[in-house]
């Protein structure tokens, strides 16, 4: 830990008094608002083997790398942080929630990929108001945030909830469909030649995507599919 984020944090963070919100629940930890750059060691050593929830939210946090501690860490709250797609989550086995709304992260190539690596269970995830996320309130078409979110969805077999909608069983359908396994593994992986933009100069695949994606926004309102 640098000596800033020393100087920055609040007392209460490195106090031998300091508790969890709730005696009665043990389990749970708020740092939000305490103008964290990462969560700091003292924190770790002292919380990590039994909080299940964590709030880091409206923080300046980073680097993600310290929550490799938290080995029972379920839940997980770090809205308003300038996380960005090279900020790549540990290996988080039991996180079945993710809010990660209102970050810098801009695209979800390879980030995407590494997060399913990290968190495999993930049951609900929330990235609202991230350039990668696009929607009516960031100027995003609803193509774009249908595309989004089919995607999202074909990375998380578990995922129930995605940002403020239910995963219905069409988009889990549909989202099985358009993004077979072998096109989504060249789409994401880091290792792949000219990545997404050699997807994008190859007519044939990148075109049946596409021409897919169209029919499916044509058919949307109809089937009421993002609903």
């Amino acid at each position: 830990m640098t000596d800033m984020t020393e100087a920055i944090i609040s007392p209460n963070l490195i106090s031998t008094d300091y508790s969890v919100d709730n005696e009665e629940d043990s389990t749970k930890l708020t740092l939000a608002y305490e103008w964290l750059y990462e969560v700091p060691r003292t924190i770790v050593d002292k919380f990590s083997n039994h909080i299940k929830y964590l709030d880091i939210s409206h923080n300046k946090i980073t680097n993600l790398d310290p929550l490799v501690h938290f080995f029972h860490l379920s839940s997980l709250i770090a809205d308003h942080n300038p996380i960005t797609e090279n900020c790549a989550l540990p290996p988080l086995p039991k996180l079945e929630l993710l809010w990660l709304n209102h970050c810098k992260i801009a695209s979800l190539y390879p980030w995407v990929g590494k997060l399913k690596e990290s968190c495999p269970n993930l049951q609900y995830l929330c990235l609202m108001g991230n350039p990668a996320a696009p929607s009516y309130f960031n100027g995003g078409t609803f193509y774009e945030y249908l595309q989004y979110r089919l995607f999202i969805i074909s990375q998380f077999p578990l995922l129930n909830h995605l940002d403020d909608r239910k995963v219905t069983d069409d988009q889990r359908t549909e989202a099985l469909r358009l993004y077979k396994r072998p096109f989504l593994e060249r789409l994401v992986s880091p290792g792949s030649r000219g990545g997404i933009s050699q997807l994008m100069q190859a007519p044939a695949k990148w075109n049946t995507v596409h021409g897919k994606l169209n029919s499916l926004w044509s058919k949307a309102k109809n089937r009421n599919l993002l609903i």
